[in-house]
């Protein structure tokens, strides 16, 4: 039987995990409906936001029609209230991500919800605890350690072929200065939330989820009070050390290396993406299909990795990924959090 995916908003990234879908086998997977809801609560003086803003409001309008997918809901609401859906997919800003979250939680549904799983630390606990009392799926959408690549990593590192690792470096540089939901504060943006995300959970991959020693951090913030851009500087035990660059200002390399005593692995630019992997100097080929429709992100058909992750998960009683777990996951959040603290970027959410 299919799971069936109900997706809660309708921009970008909703769009291309919906394209992503389609790549995987109808049997398995099906988009139940996407949610025609009703606007977010977003208030700012920024003109560039208001600019923004209705452009945003008519992918949600038609993204039901753009899929070819008869059923829409007027609300969130409503959607969660449908006993139909088999788990869903929380595409909405960050910001609404535990006030969103917790709305599907506590109607006992299933959840994958985008990245970063929240504003911070104490919004991602309230999501875990959520899900765990209510006795349902939860996921933060990292969909990097689903790919391929990323796995062939893992397996790589466990059976010692670069020997003990001692550095980790990854780096994430894009242009979004122009971009309202990377420079509002009302939005969460920043690099940190952003892009740095990828790069601080590459590490935590390489490292197996190991709490570091110290953190380091230091950056640039814009007028708005967001994190323009940032180097993070984790040291673990036994030495072993990890640099995490990332940028909203100007490209960068988008790789990531691991330095081991016996060798080293690159992620190659997209690193967050990747459909490549060197080892060593030989390098490897892991590509994506082909979308039925034009995508908003890079590679995003390897979206299909997370969703059929999730699907195994489901299918065998899980209530957390391995991939990705909520300790992991949370680990992350806390992480991010003594960055921010470290460079002075403060969240409204932060005082709640």
């Amino acid at each position: 039987m299919a799971t069936r995916w109900g997706i809660c908003g309708a921009g970008k990234i909703s769009h291309d995990f919906t394209v992503a879908l389609k790549t995987l086998p109808a049997e398995n997977h099906k988009v139940w409906n996407p949610t025609a809801a009703t606007a977010l609560p977003i208030t700012s003086s920024s003109s560039r936001l208001w600019l923004w803003l209705p452009a945003f409001y008519r992918t949600r309008r038609n993204s039901p029609k753009k899929h070819n997918i008869p059923k829409a809901y007027g609300s969130y609401e409503e959607l969660a209230k449908d006993p139909e859906i088999d788990v869903v997919y929380l595409g909405v800003l960050h910001t609404q991500h535990l006030r969103v979250g917790l709305l599907f939680l506590r109607a006992g549904r299933n959840v994958l919800c985008e990245k970063p799983f929240a504003m911070n630390s104490r919004e991602v606990k309230q999501l875990i605890a959520s899900a765990r009392e209510n006795n349902v799926f939860l996921m933060e959408g990292i969909w990097s350690r689903c790919f391929p690549v990323h796995v062939e990593v893992c397996r790589l590192l466990a059976e010692d072929t670069v020997g003990e690792v001692k550095m980790v470096k990854a780096y994430f540089g894009s242009p979004q200065l122009h971009i309202p939901r990377s420079v509002e504060k009302e939005l969460g943006g920043g690099a940190l939330l952003d892009i740095g995300v990828y790069c601080l959970q590459f590490v935590l991959m390489v490292y197996r989820g190991e709490r570091p020693e110290s953190i380091h951090a230091t950056g640039v913030r814009l007028e708005t009070g967001v994190d323009e851009s940032m180097v993070v500087v984790l040291k673990f035990s036994r030495n072993r050390m990890a640099i995490c660059g990332f940028s909203i200002a100007v490209a960068m390399p988008n790789d990531a290396t691991i330095c081991g005593t016996k060798g080293t692995i690159t992620v190659p630019f997209p690193m967050w993406c990747p459909t490549r992997l060197v080892v060593n100097g030989q390098e490897s080929q892991y590509p994506l299909p082909e979308p039925s429709m034009p995508l908003h992100y890079t590679n995003s058909t390897g979206l299909r990795y997370e969703a059929e992750e999730v699907r195994q998960c489901l299918l065998k009683g899980l209530k957390e990924s391995s991939q990705m777990s909520l300790e992991e996951s949370s680990l992350l959040t806390e992480i991010m959090d003594e960055a921010r603290r470290q460079v002075g970027v403060v969240f409204p959410q932060d005082g709640e």
